[in-house]
């Protein structure tokens, strides 16, 4: 007896979920997720220039 009442909260819940369109303020998301210029913007895992190139020598044969 009780899945029919289970099934009809379920559909009012799909219903609700299906009409439901958010109001987003975009200019406020652009500021928390901020800009960042190339200068500024580190990529603390890439390749120094700097650093010596692998020396390693195949031997011949």
């Amino acid at each position: 007896m009780g899945r029919g009442r289970q099934k009809a909260k379920h559909t009012k819940i799909a219903r609700e979920l299906k009409s439901y369109s958010p109001s987003v303020n975009y200019s406020a998301l652009e500021r928390e997720l901020g800009h960042h210029d190339d200068e500024q913007y580190v990529d603390k895992w890439a390749v120094e220039d700097d650093e010596e190139e692998d020396t390693y020598s195949y031997p011949k044969t």
